[in-house]
Formats: C-alpha cells, sequence, structure tokens
C-alpha cells in the first residue's frame, strides 16, 4: 500500500522540472517497490477491435463499420470514433447547477481557475441530438493545451487575456462565443442569470465547424491519448491500495467520488450532495478517476493561475476501489510540442492501462497532494 509520505515524496522529486511549455528531460526517477496495475477477465463484452485484423481469437475483434473511441475504448460507429469531438468549458459554480448534458461526455477535467473555484471541461464525441449543453464558460490557457490532446475543437465564451496568444495559434480551432461564430454556435436561456445561461447544442456546434471551416475528423496518424485494456478484460488495481472514496479537497465546490460497488463505477458528488446532469436527471459516474498533480504558479493579484501541461509530474489513477501512484508526462512531437499527448506511466515506466468507460481527471496543485483523500 503506497503511503501518502511516499507520493508526497514523489511529488517533490519531480520538482525538478519548472513551469512553461517547453520541452524538458524525459527521463524521471522512480521510487523503489512499485504497485502495478492488474489486469483480469472481466464478466461478457462484445469483441470489437481497432485497427486490427478480425481473428477469430481477438479479444478486440471488430464488426464491420465498428472501431473502439478514443474516448472512451468503448465500441462505437466509425463515423462517431474517427470524428473530431468537442471540448467544452462548463460553469462549476452552484448558480450554474445543475448543468446539461455533461453526462454525454466521455471525458471530464476539473481545474482550479482563480479565487480556488473550479471548471470542468467535457470532451464530447458523440453530441449528436443534444440540444443543451453547458452552461458555458470562458477559456484558461491550460484547458487548451488539454484539449490539443484529444485533437478537440475547444469551445468557449470568452477568454482570460493570458490564453489570447495561444488561441490565436493556427493548430488551435477553437470556437469562441465573442468570436464571428458565437452566434450561430451558442444561445442563451431566461431561467438563469447572465453569466450562468449559456449553451450550446448539436446544431451549435456543426454551425460553427461549417462557419469556421475546421477539419472534422482525426488527422491521419492519430493515436488517442488513453492506452485501454482489451475489451473482454478490466483492470482491477488489485496490488493497489483502497480507493472507495477520494477527495480533491478542491475548496469552494468540495467534490468527492464514492466507489459504487453495484455499478463498479465511482459516483460524483459536490457542493454537499450527488452531482446531476438536468438533461437525465441522473448521479454522475465514471470507470476511471484520475489525480493529476501538477506544477504551477499565480500570475497576478487577480489570482489568475498558470498550469504546467508539459513537463511531467504525478499521478494516482483509481478504478475499481483500488488506486495505484504513477506519473505524467507528455509524448515528443518533433513537429509540434502542444499537439503530443500526456501519457501516464507505473512505477516501472510502463504505460498505465485504463478501464474502458468514462473517464474523470482532476489535476490537482502539486502542493496540495498532502490534503487529497484516497481511502
Amino acid at each position: 500500500m503506497l503511503k501518502k509520505s511516499l507520493l508526497i515524496g514523489l511529488v517533490a522529486m519531480l520538482s525538478v522540472f519548472s513551469l512553461g511549455a517547453c520541452k524538458g528531460d524525459d527521463e524521471q526517477d522512480k521510487p523503489a517497490e512499485p504497485a502495478t496495475a492488474t489486469t483480469s477477465p472481466a464478466p461478457a463484452a462484445a469483441d470489437q477491435s481497432e485497427d486490427k485484423p478480425v481473428e477469430a481469437n481477438d479479444p478486440n475483434a471488430l464488426p464491420e463499420g465498428q472501431m473502439r473511441s478514443y474516448l472512451s475504448g468503448l465500441p462505437v460507429d466509425e463515423k462517431i470514433g474517427n470524428r473530431r469531438p468537442v471540448a467544452i468549458m462548463l460553469n462549476n459554480l452552484k448558480a450554474a447547477q445543475p448543468m446539461s448534458g455533461v453526462s454525454y461526455a466521455d471525458v471530464v477535467y476539473e481545474y482550479v481557475v482563480e479565487g480556488a473555484i473550479t471548471r470542468l471541461m467535457g470532451v464530447f464525441e458523440n453530441y449528436d441530438g443534444l440540444e443543451k449543453i453547458g452552461s458555458v464558460r470562458s477559456c484558461r490557457e491550460y484547458f487548451v493545451y488539454t484539449a490539443l490532446e484529444f485533437d478537440a475543437i475547444y469551445m468557449h465564451f470568452g477568454q482570460a487575456s493570458y490564453a489570447v496568444e495561444l488561441l490565436d495559434k493556427d493548430y488551435v480551432d477553437n470556437i469562441n462565443g465573442l468570436g464571428p461564430a458565437g452566434d450561430v454556435s451558442f444561445y442563451r436561456t431566461t431561467d438563469r442569470q447572465a453569466p450562468h445561461n449559456v449553451y450550446t447544442s448539436d446544431k451549435g456546434i456543426n454551425a460553427g465547424i461549417d462557419m469556421l471551416g475546421y477539419r472534422r475528423d482525426h488527422y491521419d496518424g492519430y493515436k488517442g491519448k488513453f492506452k485501454f485494456c482489451d475489451l473482454g478484460t478490466e483492470v482491477t488495481n488489485e496490488k493497489g491500495y483502497s480507493a472507495k472514496h477520494i477527495e480533491p479537497k478542491y475548496k469552494i465546490n468540495k467534490p468527492w467520488f464514492d466507489y459504487n460497488e453495484k455499478t463498479g463505477k465511482y459516483d460524483r458528488y459536490q457542493y454537499d450532495g450527488p452531482q446531476i446532469d438536468d438533461l437525465t436527471g441522473e448521479q454522475l459516474s465514471y470507470d476511471n478517476v484520475i489525480l493529476q498533480y501538477n506544477f504551477w504558479v499565480q500570475l497576478d493579484d487577480k489570482d489568475y493561475l498558470a498550469f504546467d501541461c508539459h513537463k511531467g509530474g504525478a499521478i494516482q489513477y483509481c478504478t475499481k476501489g483500488k488506486c495505484i501512484p504513477g506519473t505524467w508526462k507528455r509524448d515528443i512531437n518533433e513537429d509540434n510540442y502542444d499537439l503530443s499527448a500526456i501519457r501516464y506511466y507505473d512505477m516501472d515506466g510502463n504505460e498505465i492501462e485504463i478501464n474502458n468507460g468514462k473517464t474523470f481527471v482532476c489535476v490537482i496543485q502539486n502542493d496540495k497532494v498532502d490534503d487529497v483523500v484516497v481511502e
């Protein structure tokens, strides 16, 4: 079992990485006696595969016209799986609850922004038929770097001044509510006061993409971000430590995750109760919870923050009520470092396989590691 002191030591050891968006040393020291993930057979699952020939004994064999999703690892129609996802900034203030459509995101990120509040970013590949997603809020630079990992079209309503230079890069495809596609991509409701009443929809997303002329499918050679286990198996983390209850310790919304033994997923809570999707009336739940520790700085006296999204750090990967420690680092893309993805590694340096399904990533300030609860 990983003692908290070991995780704190890992974070301290990784402090040799400096904040910024430049290339760094990719070699990282690794503590001894690692805890490793364990993959075991799961209950029945369909045989599917991606980019593999169909073989009688292939656990990932695919029916024609299907592929494994880059976001969830689950089988989807090729037109969905090859589609570039949209990464949408979501308002997480209490006045904006419950959100609409967030449960349809296969991947959700949570970062701290100014004033210790958090903001979410949902990554959606199948938004067909969704009439209300949001409410939508403004951009912070570190969310853009995260969206680029997924080859996503980034959607936001305004931005902090620190993000303007990055948003203007020719490789950042973004739909801004205050930009030329704002009127066709977003709408306001009358049931909430501004700024909590801005939403988008499938029609708005498609209209914005058409107006701005963005590429709709993944570029050739796109490999995705996560390494998923084979279909028909599951990662149990049986050699890890208990993770039935997780508290990232964000100060304002005070979220937590509880492992649901019946569903095998983590139920999400915040603001003293279940976090609900207004479209479904159901609580958010996730197959994987990743606690990702990033180095950070405060940029000004208005409490704007910057997170290092390039140099690496510590993680905890939680699934099936168990957790293992590890590290993250960004791939090297010689053409454009920003377009490479962060990968997750165990303490032996092997890339971590995660379970197929939905994933929630809590990005946590590295010096707050001592506050986090995993038990």
